[in-house]
């Protein structure tokens, strides 16, 4: 068998099992966000490597749209991985486990969200974050690996993608996100 085909083959598997032990979660995460933004609250989102490309993905969804066809009213988001100017400040006098801590912080309000998205829960910089968002009364969801790592223990509801390889959990994460963004969008039409 291909390689092609073998990855393809377990990415469908954790698809599946997706399918079947995070809707709940990802239900109740969707609800945490509109009741955020219908009271004025925003969303943020970090993440290290390709989770901080679905930080930015997801935050793109958000302001702009999900589906070009259907419009709608922006949606206040914000991927904390995206001000370059800052990250390297910051991480330059003070170290790189700071960085979305301190925006989350600066930028964060009690009644906000923050998505928390790391493959192992373990990223130093995500959980620290987490920590101060959970200090300041912003809810966090995370978004991690079947583990869950430490973000399990940071977090206000926890989405952990039945895998532990980091390909199929960053493919569960998008597919999650944007599932999301749709029933969050439909539950502020209604």
């Amino acid at each position: 068998m291909s390689t092609i085909k073998q990855i393809i083959d377990r990415s469908v598997t954790v698809k599946q099992a997706l399918a079947s032990k995070c809707i709940l979660p990802a239900e109740r995460a969707a609800e945490m966000i509109a009741s955020s933004l219908a009271n004025k609250g925003k969303l943020m989102l970090c993440g290290n490597g390709g989770s901080a490309g679905d930080s930015q993905h997801l935050a793109a969804e958000f302001v702009a749209t999900l589906d070009h066809t259907r419009p709608r009213p922006g949606l206040p988001a914000i991927a904390l991985t995206t001000d370059t100017s800052f990250l390297t400040a910051y991480a330059n006098d003070f170290g790189f486990d700071g960085v979305f801590a301190r925006q989350v912080e600066t930028l964060g309000h009690k009644g906000d969200v923050l998505i928390a998205i790391s493959t192992s829960g373990n990223s130093k910089n995500v959980v620290a974050a987490a920590k101060r968002a959970s200090e300041l009364g912003i809810l966090v969801i995370a978004m991690t690996g079947q583990s869950g790592g430490q973000l399990a223990e940071n977090c206000d509801l926890l989405i952990a993608v039945p895998s532990d390889i980091t390909m199929h959990i960053q493919e569960g994460h998008i597919a999650l996100g944007h599932a999301i963004t749709a029933q969050v969008e439909q539950l502020l039409e209604n």
